[in-house]
């Protein structure tokens, strides 16, 4: 059955702690790649509209729960398959129904929008959803003297807070970013690099005057308008633009082999949403080799047909990597052209050899290598513990005993990850 927005409170008022579900094999949900936009509404209404982009991650399921944070009063208004943008039947119900529908860590006084995917989760892939709704929360978004507080423990780990429009910014609690939207509404977005929710507190405040009433002198130039966003700094950039870093979702994975070898294996995750666009270019780089690529669709888990180009190929089968010498490699994923509002979700694998950036130095392994993307994990060989590390990092343990290094680059630029590791 398919819920309409208007239909929602009626939905929770047979649903909720009640309806009647078949009991449904047990599973223990999984997730991955959130990320919240919080968008406060008119501050008397003490309303924010959440738009809410998850993956499902448990191999065969077909429903995936959205748990209603305690205190929140939730209008639905939708929630879409992101691969293809149509959308998705949900019912808000209670967490008894939710644990007969088969989550199994369901709290039974909770409440829960129950998402039915538009297909089973693939083994190893994922089910991406987004999820529309406004919260009513009175704790969370409030009045305090001339100042909007907006005050809430965020445990996602990619989040943005947009502020109405007409207001300014008076105070944010955690180092994030700020642009302004083409509306003219300030946001507020960060990366959490940690394993603990951020007690996340934005303060504004009204404007005398609408941005659309404002207007600096049209006939002052700023020093460094003619500036480039280019590697010339002694000049402001002026027309620099960057984007939402927390909104980002590629990411990689280094699993190291013995250092002896030079080699490691890895994936990285990858969406595109270029309508028309039926091909992922990985310009291997300078210095590494790249051997047994393999790509699939994660959403479907189709394996995917896959190149490796290198030198005058490339240009021979129409392929633009801009400048190409003989020793230019180029791993070229093909998939069916991208529809207008869908996208793809892709995983390529490869094992790379890199002589000079991975090695053995005395009885010490030593990895030097940038990194461009915001989350990126390193998982040292079997029987190696950490010496030295340069970019702070989040470490545990795999299943296996290996250890993992998580780093959260939340800037618009690489990060330059050294590493040093003995034997046990």
């Amino acid at each position: 059955m398919s819920i309409r927005p208007l239909a929602a409170s009626v939905v929770a008022a047979l649903c909720f702690g009640s309806c009647a579900v078949a009991a449904q094999p047990q599973f223990r949900q999984t997730q991955a790649d959130d990320y919240t936009r919080y968008e406060l509404l008119d501050p008397a209404s003490q309303s924010f509209r959440i738009i809410y982009d998850v993956s499902a991650t448990t191999h065969g399921a077909t429903l995936y729960f959205n748990s209603i944070r305690p205190g929140s009063d939730p209008t639905v208004h939708g929630v879409t398959d992101r691969m293809t943008g149509s959308s998705l039947e949900w019912d808000l119900v209670g967490g008894e129904a939710a644990r007969k529908a088969g989550h199994a860590r369901a709290n039974p006084d909770g409440q829960y929008i129950q998402v039915r995917l538009a297909r089973a989760v693939p083994d190893g892939g994922e089910a991406r959803v987004r999820i529309d709704k406004t919260y009513l929360d009175t704790a969370s978004y409030y009045r305090e003297g001339d100042e909007i507080v907006f005050s809430r423990t965020l445990g996602i780990k990619r989040n943005a807070v947009v502020i109405p429009l007409g207001y300014e910014l008076t105070g944010v609690n955690y180092p994030s970013q700020i642009a302004t939207e083409p509306d003219g509404r300030i946001k507020v977005s960060f990366l959490n690099p940690g394993p603990e929710g951020v007690p996340l507190e934005v303060r504004a405040r009204r404007l005398m005057a609408t941005p659309e009433q404002r207007s600096s002198n049209p006939g002052v130039a700023p020093r460094g308008t003619g500036a480039s966003p280019g590697p010339d700094r002694s000049v402001a950039r002026v027309e620099y633009r960057f984007s939402e870093r927390a909104f980002q979702d590629r990411e990689i994975v280094y699993f190291l082999e013995q250092p002896e070898t030079h080699s490691f294996r890895l994936y990285h995750d990858y969406t595109e949403t270029r309508p028309g666009m039926d091909r992922y270019l990985n310009v291997v780089r300078a210095g590494s080799k790249a051997t047994q690529p393999s790509a699939k669709i994660l959403d479907t888990g189709e394996e995917l047909k896959v190149e490796t180009l290198r030198g005058a190929e490339i240009g021979e089968r129409g392929i633009d990597v801009g400048e190409v010498t003989a020793e230019t490699e180029v791993v070229v994923i093909w998939f069916d052209p991208v529809l207008e509002g869908e996208s793809v979700r892709l995983r390529i694998e490869e094992t790379y050899t890199d002589l000079n950036r991975y090695l053995l130095y005395a009885d010490e392994l030593v990895w030097d290598r940038s990194f461009g993307r915001p989350q990126n994990t390193v998982v040292l060989p079997d029987g190696w513990f950490v010496t030295a590390n340069s970019i702070p990092a989040v470490l545990d343990t795999t299943d296996d005993g290996r250890v993992r290094l998580r780093y959260v680059n939340d800037r618009p630029g690489n990060i330059d990850v050294f590493i040093k590791a003995k034997r046990r």
